[in-house]
């Protein structure tokens, strides 16, 4: 029996899907070490004084190991990424996480002109809108079923109508706000958003889990490898402890 489509396949089989790296604090270990042993030292943990100092083990070991609990520490170092060409259901998924997490999300209203070339045939409508490849999918209760190249065709086809209908509200002299109510949830928007170390691991913990949208595990492992590059010792031990196991509220 064939296996549901996974997040992995997903990102490598859509070309539009993808996740950037903007801009990012620089030494985010360093930082958590800092913060972490400023809260019992009786003199400032200056740069000077800790350049022999393993922050990620005194972090691991010190702050997250045995269950230890103290996160606080890693609000302070910041990532920012550029989420491009999921769809809108995943933005809003992800959108719902707000405490640590800052997001600019592309307009509606203000780019539809994407929109009005897939109706004239300008654009593919699979560049503007998000659809999934034909295979097997799981519901969130683990029932699987099937779609098909068909379906997706129909699905293609159906999108390119409504695309055409935004068109005419437009040239009737509609606002844009108001045509879009013509679209349909699949239409790729792109965002911009910034974390937190602990906040962009709490949110893998609720986005990467197995019964969450596989597009959102997509967006999930897009950006690990980010997190791994920027605070490695941290990773491994989350990669390790906590990843795809829905333990919550770190």
């Amino acid at each position: 029996m064939e296996r549901p489509v996974n997040a992995k396949e997903l990102v490598a089989t859509d070309s539009a899907l993808g996740v950037d790296l903007l801009q990012r604090y620089s030494c985010p270990e360093q930082v958590v070490y800092q913060a972490a042993k400023t809260d019992y030292s009786e003199v400032p943990i200056t740069d000077r004084d800790i350049s022999s100092v393993d922050y990620g083990k005194f972090i691991v070991e010190e702050l997250l190991g045995g269950s230890r609990g103290h996160w606080g520490p890693l609000e302070h170092p910041h990532m920012t990424l550029l989420v491009k060409g999921f769809d809108h259901s995943v933005m809003v998924q992800a959108r719902t996480h707000r405490v640590g997490i800052s997001f600019d999300v592309q307009s509606q209203r203000y780019t539809g002109k994407r929109v009005v070339k897939v109706a004239s045939g300008e654009l593919d409508v699979s560049e503007v809108f998000y659809f999934r490849r034909p295979g097997f999918y799981l519901d969130r209760r683990g029932r699987k079923y099937w779609y098909s190249q068909i379906e997706m065709f129909k699905d293609m086809e159906s999108t390119v109508d409504m695309c055409q209908k935004y068109r005419s509200k437009l040239e009737l002299g509609y606002a844009e706000e108001h045509a879009r109510m013509q679209l349909p949830q699949n239409i790729r928007q792109n965002f911009v958003v910034t974390f937190n170390l602990r906040s962009i691991l709490h949110f893998l913990d609720l986005r990467s889990k197995k019964d969450a949208q596989v597009e959102i595990q997509a967006m999930c492992e897009a950006m690990s490898p980010y997190i791994q590059d920027w605070a490695p010792s941290v990773w491994e031990y989350y990669s390790a402890k906590r990843l795809y196991k829905a333990q919550l509220s770190p």
